[in-house]
């Protein structure tokens, strides 16, 4: 089981390695810690200190550069982010599509430097607009197979992540219904078991403690925000995980 934080531009850094220490305090304890991986995406400052504080959680970037090396003023490459001891990279969150300019073409190239360098891309997908979950798991399955293509059309080695975040419900007060959750997440599982890449699906977009027992039939782990600021949250959810493996 997957669970993930991104922690976005919410924490300063001292308050991100005390997050990170109580986090991995109470997954170095807790009885669930054989059933996951637990991982945190904190600012790019963040990330050493976090890689080295943070016992048992694995560290991933918000972002990555589509280039390896070059003259590209404040881009923070694939290279760079494997040699500080980065596993995961997000890439094409909403947040980035919309405030950055982050198009297709953008995260297709993104995706590939994190392959090429060993990174596991967690590629973020959801539908803009409230829609049934046929019609919502069709456009995020889009989204993925246009996110591989680059890496695709090469023939780089690499798995991946999937994080379904509807547009619609990040930020909101409450997550997706679960039975839309459980019916899209179902489906990308699916889809995906067809391809060569080793892939998993998490879901995101409001997630928070409580959620995981309702859905846990149809996905791989949760991918939490502003629910999991609170470590005890994180403490309840891997609850519902130890309660999941029993």
């Amino acid at each position: 089981m997957l669970i993930g934080a991104s922690l976005k531009m919410y924490f300063s850094h001292a308050r991100t390695l005390e997050w990170v220490s109580e986090v991995g305090a109470i997954l170095a304890s807790h009885p669930a810690r054989e059933a996951v991986t637990a991982f945190v995406i904190p600012q790019y400052p963040s990330i050493p200190a976090s890689v080295e504080r943070g016992a048992g959680l694995a560290v991933g970037a918000q972002d990555v550069a589509a280039e390896d090396w070059g003259a590209f003023t404040g881009e923070v490459s694939a290279a760079v982010l494997a040699e500080l001891g980065c596993r995961y990279v997000e890439v094409g969150h909403a947040e980035r599509r919309r405030l950055f300019g982050d198009t297709d073409e953008v995260i297709a190239a993104k995706v590939h430097a994190a392959m090429r360098h060993g990174l596991v891309p967690i590629i973020c997908v959801g539908e803009a607009e409230h829609v049934d979950a046929a019609e919502a798991a069709s456009a995020c399955i889009e989204q993925i197979r246009s996110a591989l293509s680059a890496a695709d059309a090469v023939g780089a080695d690499g798995g991946f992540i999937v994080a379904y975040e509807p547009l619609w419900a990040i930020g909101a007060p409450a997550p997706a219904a679960p039975e839309h959750i459980r019916a899209v997440c179902a489906r990308l599982r699916a889809e995906l078991v067809l391809g060569t890449r080793e892939a998993r699906v998490i879901y995101g977009g409001s997630a928070g403690p409580g959620l995981l027992g309702l859905i846990a039939d149809s996905v791989d782990g949760l991918f939490l925000g502003r629910f999991a600021h609170d470590p005890a949250a994180v403490r309840d959810i891997l609850d519902e995980v130890d309660a999941l493996t029993r």
